[in-house]
């Protein structure tokens, strides 16, 4: 008995093309749609998440929002990889900056995802699972930085369930220990190609700078994040080529 069409993607797993992008925001994923991708058909709806399937530089490619939140974006990656065949997901969103020299709109590439969640409990490990990113997806997504002269940084992110914390401090904690900056996804995408045995990346831009107060707007959130959505098509493309 098929696996689909599931609660939550309303589709075939031929809709999807083998590299779909996450943006958290629908919006977001309309926006890249429209803008970036040729002949975008909408192959979901279900609650609003928008997923389309285009063609970029000759390329099909998938674009398909998560939501905000490890249970979100936990639900959309596993069904996309163990149900409608993906083999490739990047997360593209927004972060903040634990660092005043890492500034708004660099570009994050998340080579591992620490977190504050339990979302790793369900796997029954003896310790600590560390969540990192597939390494040929690192390795194209920094080779497309690199060609676009994108001021990026790579290292250490934290996937925080809380968006306001009770504890002041946790910030400069996780800084301490090298984490670059705090989102609330990659550390579920992570575990979740993991265990599937499929490929994961953030790509992450910072719309604020937690040290200095800088800060970006909502519509700039949506709409001007446009280099990190390049960077991610183009590494689709390269994957294409695999």
């Amino acid at each position: 008995m098929a696996n689909y069409p599931t609660p939550h993607i309303n589709a075939k797993p031929e809709d999807f093309a083998k590299t779909v992008l996450m943006p958290g925001d629908p919006l977001r994923s309309k926006f890249i749609a429209e803008n970036f991708l040729e002949n975008p058909v909408l192959v979901n709806n279900v609650r609003g998440v928008q997923g389309y399937t285009g063609t970029y530089k000759g390329t099909r490619v998938s674009v398909m929002a998560s939501g905000m939140g490890m249970p979100s974006i936990g639900i959309y990656s596993y069904e996309l990889y163990n149900f409608f065949g993906v083999e490739n997901i990047m997360r593209i969103g927004s972060a903040g900056s634990l660092s005043k020299d890492i500034k708004i709109r660099d570009i994050v590439v998340a080579m591992g995802a620490c977190t504050n969640s339990d979302y790793a409990r369900q796997f029954n490990l003896p310790g600590t699972l560390a969540p990192i990113a597939d390494y040929t997806l690192l390795k194209e997504a920094i080779k497309s930085c690199e060609n676009a002269n994108a001021r990026f940084h790579v290292g250490n992110v934290v996937s925080s369930d809380t968006f306001y914390d009770a504890d002041p401090t946790v910030n400069d904690r996780w800084a301490s220990m090298g984490v670059m900056a705090v989102e609330m996804e990659a550390a579920a995408l992570y575990m979740n190609a993991i265990k599937a045995r499929k490929r994961a990346l953030a790509i992450l831009t910072i719309s604020d700078n937690i040290v200095t107060g800088e800060a970006t707007t909502a519509e700039e959130r949506q709409n001007s994040f446009t280099q990190m959505m390049e960077v991610a098509l183009n590494t689709a493309v390269a994957m294409d080529k695999q």
